[in-house]
């Protein structure tokens, strides 16, 4: 009775907390909780007459689809691998340009950190599919009017050579997001002690020391968690990087074929929901794996660390 009184009062002490708490919950359960129950259309071969409750089951034939394709490995390979790079390009880049935006603020913006922030966020909001067309554009676009002239190139037609993607797509993909991921570690680097470094000075040590001896170890977990995370989306893809990008052409699904974009398109052609809700269910089940097998690791090595 003591303790279901004790919580009584801490629940009634902390009210406006939990109360500031319920818009959040109720999007969280409308938004990522209710949709659950369509789980079952996975296994379902939808037949819209009779109704998706009573359309036949269709065990697991809607998954096998995934591996049957001939471009199953095409868009499990660029799926993983752009990933890969993304995950590794850009938190190392955010890390960077973090470090950065603090040094700069501690030298000549010290009452000032409001503003230095803002500036990787509005880096990453200016990027928007027309603007990669502008310069990609293969009779107007900057690219072949201005940059390749001045190498003796000839003009390409982007929209149409596979090759160069990989690199274009990655590029706008971390113009995009260093802002973002820059913002989270700056939001760790700005509740460092000060003091740290104030000791590190008196010490003799230089800048490069102080990063590496003060301020990489103090975002350790930050760096870890944010990893984890990626780490779980690593079967997903930004739909409009890698089909509004492109514009969707054909001639460059080599390079940017994804599980997203094929499944997309196959729910076009084939206007299966069944298959389309088996993929993604697919992909939250193995980014709930590798988290988990992630988060397990890192509390193998460094208990303090992990997510969970």
């Amino acid at each position: 009775m003591r303790t279901k009184s004790t919580l009584g009062k801490r629940i009634l002490k902390s009210w406006p907390l939990y109360t500031m708490l319920i818009p959040g919950m109720i999007y969280l359960i409308i938004n990522n909780y209710l949709p659950m129950f369509g789980i079952f259309i996975a296994f379902k071969k939808v037949n819209y007459s009779v109704g998706i409750l009573n359309s036949p089951w269709a065990g697991f034939s809607n998954f096998t689809y995934l591996f049957a394709s001939n471009d199953a490995y095409i868009m499990f390979r660029n799926t993983i691998l752009y990933n890969l790079a993304f995950i590794i390009l850009g938190n190392l880049l955010g890390l960077i340009v973090a470090i950065a935006l603090d040094t700069v603020k501690n030298r000549f913006f010290r009452n000032s950190a409001q503003v230095v922030i803002l500036i990787p966020h509005l880096l990453s909001t200016i990027i928007v599919t027309y603007i990669v067309y502008a310069f990609l554009n293969e009779q107007n676009g900057f690219m072949n009017n201005s940059i390749l002239p001045l190498f003796n190139i000839d003009p390409i037609s982007w929209y149409n050579t596979p090759g160069p993607w990989p690199v274009i797509l990655t590029l706008v993909y971390l113009w995009m997001s260093i802002g973002y991921t820059s913002i989270l570690y700056y939001s760790t680097l700005i509740g460092i002690d000060k003091t740290f470094y104030e000791a590190a000075v008196v010490d003799g040590a230089s800048l490069w020391q102080q990063i590496f001896k003060i301020t990489i170890p103090c975002m350790k977990k930050t760096i870890i968690i944010l990893l984890i995370l990626a780490v779980g989306r690593i079967c997903f893809s930004d739909f409009g990087l890698f089909y509004q990008v492109p514009m969707h052409s054909g001639l460059l699904y080599p390079t940017t074929q994804t599980i997203d974009t094929f499944v997309y398109r196959a729910l076009l052609e084939q206007n299966s929901i069944g298959r389309s809700s088996a993929a993604g269910l697919f992909q939250s089940v193995l980014g709930f794996v590798l988290v988990v097998s992630t988060n397990f690791i890192v509390r193998k090595v460094d208990a303090e660390s992990s997510l969970f």
